[in-house]
């Protein structure tokens, strides 16, 4: 079979997520990086592509030389991956999308809830592909949690609780660092911080395991470095369209901790627990029973979990290879091969929602909102 082609837009040399989409895209031999505009200095950008192997003609200087060169081509690429600052992630996906092409775009899909409905409406006009890089989902013991919820092995679900908490933007005098300031500045951020950033990861995974959608919410954000105009703690209570309750935590300050992302879920015959930390292990507890560690790479799972699943039970997988279960899915959607678990474009702009509905429930006190985009009431 075919590689397909793949260019990718940000994710230069020496940024954070760079490394793992170009990890997870190759990881199984199943795209080729062709094409890139990999950083905002054109020449950088130019000279980086071709040392990754890229050839000159298509190691761009920017996304719009990119994407000019690129739709002309008879062999243009299969899907393009936007890893750029959040302000770009609208006109990027927007553009190609509308150009023909497929989209894997990082988190946060778009800036506004407005811009998150026309990226699914184009998506919808056109037929392609836009994903987004929810990639904690892909783990394959987070699937096999989806998949137990869906086979009904936990009754109905009563209680999400879910939190994504570290401590690395705790450090006040670390607080004007260009790595660490953008996150709460809301010219490059948006309207939230740590909630927008890591929170809805949180909330996708709630959504993603429970099979059910978030209907309304409740916020408390605080800023507890005062140099800082957005959020770096935020508490959001909320409720799903089909009855579940959910209890989300997301913390930069949380001194301490280091990653902190993990989910409860708690049905009406059993719970389960995944944490990002210990991915292999899903913690699974029958009503009555004791509770059980469920391995990666075991006889028995769901098969979802079993596909993904790339070495032998007790060996780790990690996180460039969660992200390289999003990269598998993205290659049989675009063969034509329907994969149910994939974060598309709805996921995006339902996130967006939430955060502009927990910004707004935030500044009124706690109050309860309608947390869904207009095109899913």
């Amino acid at each position: 079979m075919a590689k397909l082609k793949w260019g990718m837009i940000g994710g230069g040399e020496g940024s954070q997520i760079g490394p793992a989409h170009r990890l997870g895209a190759l990881a199984d031999g199943q795209f080729e990086l062709a094409a890139g505009a990999l950083d905002h200095r054109a020449d950088v950008g130019r000279e980086y592509a071709q040392r990754l192997g890229i050839t000159a003609d298509r190691a761009y200087g920017d996304w719009q030389e990119m994407l000019a060169s690129e739709k002309g081509r008879d062999d243009r690429i299969d899907l393009v991956t936007v890893a750029t600052p959040n302000s770009t992630h609208f006109e990027i996906t927007k553009s190609f999308l509308e150009a023909g092409f497929n989209v894997l775009c990082e988190k946060p899909m778009t800036m506004t809830v407005e811009e998150g409905e026309e990226i699914v409406k184009i998506a919808e006009a056109t037929g392609k592909i836009c994903a987004v890089n929810y990639c904690y989902s892909a783990y394959p013991m987070v699937r096999q949690a989806r998949a137990m919820v869906r086979n009904g092995e936990l009754g109905k679900v009563r209680v999400v609780v879910t939190n994504f908490s570290h401590g690395h933007h705790g450090d006040a005098t670390d607080a004007d660092n260009p790595r660490v300031r953008w996150r709460y500045d809301p010219a490059m951020a948006g309207v939230s911080g740590q909630f927008a950033d890591c929170g809805i990861h949180a909330l996708h995974m709630a959504s993603f395991i429970a099979n059910d959608e978030v209907k309304t919410l409740s916020a408390d954000f605080a800023s507890t470095i005062a140099s800082r105009e957005l959020e770096d703690d935020a508490m959001v209570n909320f409720r799903m369209e089909g009855g579940t309750v959910g209890r989300l935590w997301t913390s930069s300050v949380a001194i301490g901790r280091q990653h902190g992302f993990e989910i409860q879920v708690f049905g009406e015959t059993a719970g389960l627990k995944w944490a990002s930390e210990q991915p292999n292990q899903l913690i699974y507890t029958p009503v009555g029973g004791r509770t059980q560690i469920i391995e990666k790479g075991e006889g028995g799972l769901h098969a979802d979990a079993q596909r993904l699943s790339r070495v032998a039970i007790a060996h780790p997988e990690g996180f460039p290879l969660a992200v390289a279960n999003i990269y598998c899915d993205l290659a049989d959607a675009i063969r034509g091969e329907v994969r149910e678990g994939l974060p598309n474009a709805a996921d995006g702009v339902r996130s967006m929602a939430a955060v502009h509905t927990a910004v707004a429930s935030a500044k009124d006190g706690g109050v309860w909102m309608d947390a869904r985009p207009s095109i899913f009431r």
